[in-house]
């Protein structure tokens, strides 16, 4: 038997795995209390205070450590976790490099640190250390997790799928894993295998609101917007502050019509988070279709505040300016949108139109022109482009646009369009 100290901390130890914290820093306190001079109970109770969330008190447990004992790795890993924890990546990279200095066998130092290097973005880092985590500790279910959530964030889907497989054959339990892996799923378009996994994520832990709100943001992908909405009125249910699960369900009330319980989901959204863009660009898109135009720009100028590098922003903020009228300002966002993305085809047609409508139909066929560049196969464009020909009195361009539209399906919808056209080809015929 040993002495009373490592007797009461080999206690804290048993308390500590079986999830009793409380318990465990009650007996480690007790292993100081006989030996203060001994460092490891020090480093034991600030991983139980790390594991119970209290950071600032693991942290003070780990100096102690530390300034008794300045060559214990293991107080140094779990001071870098709480310092990652309290968003200081630098600390926590830091202190996990000492870590692995002193036992370069710790693959905890390497999980940590890895942590550390994902907060900062830094993912190819962070692949490595969780593969050399994983390499040292082949049962790193966790290490298997956290890689995977890397790759997914890299767009290597398959990688990620691996990884979580991985880490749900190692721990059968880990709710998470297939939820993640269910997330992944759906961003390759596998909608049935996306809610497989969330039903298996929700099977092993009710409770688990991310995997109610991703099911049901796959169940909108399926077109099954029923569904979507009560597997996001269940994730909102378990976590009211789950600002995404009220995201996802104003997509399916917009995907049903329903723009008013869009608007206030996406409103609750912004409450609870106000940083994301989506939430003010969907909840503009819902205004717009209801017809209110200025509080639909209202909303895309919010989420161009947020991110002015997002193309699709000005467009959509450019057709609501159209819709009222205001063809300068629709042109100048259809421009940025250009800028930011060459290749917007869409933005070239609009910015073509605006100037169509503005009666500037020389600048209107160069825009449709480089939409056509873009998209050869959209007949609407060679109709808007004929149209502008035709204004200006090109009639054989604008027979051919209207030919090569009508060829590749395109059936004109305005009445001014449809009275063109046929007096076009009733000329024609003669």
């Amino acid at each position: 038997m040993g002495s009373p100290e490592d007797e009461a901390t080999k206690q804290g130890n048993v308390l500590r795995d079986k999830g009793d914290f409380d318990g465990a820093i009650a007996a480690y306190t007790e292993a100081i209390r006989l030996n203060p001079q001994n460092a490891q109970p020090y480093s034991s109770r600030g991983q139980a205070y790390l594991r119970k969330g209290e950071f600032d008190k693991a942290i003070a447990d780990c100096n102690s450590a530390i300034q008794l004992d300045p060559m214990m790795a293991e107080a140094y890993c779990w001071r870098g976790s709480c310092h990652g924890r309290n968003g200081d990546s630098d600390k926590a990279m830091a202190d996990c490099t000492e870590a692995i200095r002193l036992d370069p066998r710790s693959a905890e130092a390497y999980f940590v640190r890895g942590i550390a290097y994902w907060q900062k973005a830094d993912f190819d880092r962070a692949i490595t250390d969780y593969t050399e985590a994983i390499r040292l500790n082949p049962k790193y279910a966790k290490a298997y997790y956290n890689r995977g959530i890397v790759y997914a964030e890299k767009d290597d889907y398959d990688k990620a799928i691996a990884d979580y497989t991985d880490a749900i054959r190692l721990d059968p339990k880990l709710a998470r894993a297939y939820c993640n892996r269910g997330l992944v799923y759906r961003n390759k378009g596998d909608y049935d295998k996306a809610i497989a996994d969330c039903t298996d994520a929700i099977r092993r832990d009710p409770k688990h609101a991310k995997a109610y709100y991703s099911r049901g943001a796959a169940n909108r992908n399926k077109g099954d917007y029923d569904k979507a909405i009560a597997d996001c009125t269940d994730a909102i249910r378990l976590d009211p502050k789950l600002a995404a699960a009220y995201g996802y369900r104003g997509l399916a009330y917009w995907d049903k019509g329903d723009y008013g319980k869009a608007i206030d989901d996406f409103t609750d959204a912004i409450r609870l988070d106000p940083k994301p863009v989506e939430a003010y660009s969907n909840r503009g898109g819902a205004y717009a279709e209801r017809g209110d135009y200025d509080k639909a720009i209202a909303d895309y100028t919010a989420a161009i505040r947020l991110d002015p590098q997002l193309a699709a922003l000005y467009f959509n903020r450019g057709a609501a300016y159209a819709k009222t009228s205001d063809h300068d300002k629709a042109i100048a966002d259809y421009t940025e949108a250009i800028r930011l993305n060459p290749k917007y085809a869409k933005a070239y047609y609009s910015r073509g139109h605006a100037y169509c409508k503005k009666g500037d139909h020389d600048k209107a066929i160069t825009d449709y022109t480089a939409a056509i560049q873009i998209n050869p196969k959209d007949g609407t464009t060679f109709y808007a482009r004929g149209y502008s020909y035709w204004q200006k009195g090109d009639k054989a361009n604008a027979k051919a646009d209207f030919a090569q539209a009508k060829k590749l399906g395109y059936k004109a919808k305005s009445r001014m369009f449809c009275a063109l056209h046929s007096l076009m080809w009733w000329r024609n015929s003669k």
